[in-house]
C-alpha cells in the first residue's frame, strides 16, 4: 500500500502565502511524477502543478508565476509554494503520485488539505 500525507493548508488573506507538503510512503518502487490537484465547491478537480522524476514541471495557467512545485526525491516528498494567493485559489488541494509498486501501476491520492483564501 501507498500513503500520501499532506500538510500545510489553512486560512490566509489574499496576497498571502502557503506551502503545502506531501510525503509518500509504502510500497513504491519508482515514481514517474507527483502533482497537486484542487477541487473547489461545485467544480471539477483540476491540475494545479506537476513535476516529473527528472524535474520537468507543468502548471495550470491560472497559477503560473505565483505557485512553484518542487520535489525532494530522497524523501519522496513534493511541495507546492503558493504566493500571491487569491480568493479563487480556495479549494481542497490533493496530492497525486504516479509510478509503480513493483509490478503494479500506481495512481495514488492523498486525503486532501483545505486552503481558504479570504478577500
Amino acid at each position: 500500500q501507498v500513503q500520501l500525507v499532506e500538510s500545510g493548508g489553512g486560512l490566509v488573506q489574499a496576497g498571502g502565502s502557503l506551502r503545502l507538503s506531501c510525503a509518500a510512503s509504502g510500497s513504491i518502487s519508482s515514481i514517474n511524477a507527483m502533482g497537486w490537484y484542487r477541487q473547489a465547491p461545485g467544480k471539477q478537480r483540476e491540475l494545479v502543478a506537476s513535476i516529473t522524476n527528472v524535474g520537468g514541471t507543468n502548471y495550470a495557467d491560472s497559477v503560473k508565476g505565483r505557485f512553484t512545485i518542487s520535489r525532494d526525491n530522497s524523501k519522496n516528498t513534493v511541495y507546492l509554494q503558493m504566493n500571491s494567493l487569491k480568493p479563487e485559489d480556495t479549494a481542497v488541494y490533493y496530492c497525486n503520485l504516479r509510478g509503480r509498486s513493483y509490478f503494479l501501476t500506481l495512481d495514488a491520492w492523498g486525503q486532501g488539505t483545505l486552503v481558504t483564501v479570504s478577500s
